[in-house]
């Protein structure tokens, strides 16, 4: 069967995008916000962990018995959330460090897991990592937009460059990441809403003449 890897972008960016529409992986979106370079690293993480579990579990899709698929892709997931781990506290120290607990929590992702057993564990191996990567993609995406937004009103800074001495405290408290996370959820919501709208505006307008002509056929 041919992938639709239009369909898979669109579903992991916009469509169904983890974070802003699915609203999974919350602790580290609520957590690592503040600064526009954490959602780069875990977003990074992240992606690799979901192209690379979604890849072996398609792979292995039929030969993973259904009474301990659930563990089995935990052991798959945790495995590269160890390679991760290792290749950023060797290469990255800093982003390790900033990090810190949530790194290995990805072992539990939401977003990783709800893949797993809803996608790669029922289509081929090159879909299952297009699922992967846009999904990291539209993850990755969502926190670094949101942490940009936080560290430039509650620091002053984007990616650790001071703009300007003026601070917003509020943004970088655990309260401003709620109110930031709902702020873009509605955003988010707002603009696919209207996309959505539009769309169906366009498909009506064009269908509209092609039955005018089919009615004046039959009248004929």
């Amino acid at each position: 069967m041919k992938t639709n890897f239009k369909k898979i972008a669109t579903d992991g960016v916009i469509t169904n995008n983890p974070t802003l529409k699915l609203v999974l992986g919350t602790c580290p979106t609520l957590a690592l916000t503040t600064a526009a370079m954490n959602g780069i690293g875990m977003g990074a993480a992240v992606t690799f962990v979901l192209i690379c579990s979604n890849l072996i579990i398609s792979l292995l899709r039929k030969v993973i018995p259904n009474q301990v698929r659930i563990p089995a892709f935990v052991l798959i997931i945790a495995t590269f959330v160890t390679i991760v781990r290792l290749a950023l506290d060797k290469l990255l120290p800093s982003i390790y460090e900033s990090l810190g607990l949530y790194l290995p929590l990805i072992v539990v992702n939401c977003i990783i897991l709800a893949r797993a057993e809803s996608f790669a564990s029922k289509n081929s191996p090159i879909a299952s990592v297009a699922d992967g990567l846009f999904m990291g993609i539209g993850f990755t995406l969502a926190l670094t937009l949101m942490g940009a937004f936080r560290e430039i009103l509650g620091a002053g800074k984007i990616f650790g460059i001071t703009l300007w001495d003026f601070k917003i405290g509020f943004f970088s408290s655990s309260a401003g990441a709620f109110f930031t996370y709902a702020l873009f959820i509605a955003i988010f919501s707002l603009v696919a809403g209207t996309i959505k709208t539009h769309k169906k505006k366009k498909a009506t307008v064009t269908t509209e003449p092609k039955e005018e002509v089919i009615e004046e056929k039959e009248a004929e």
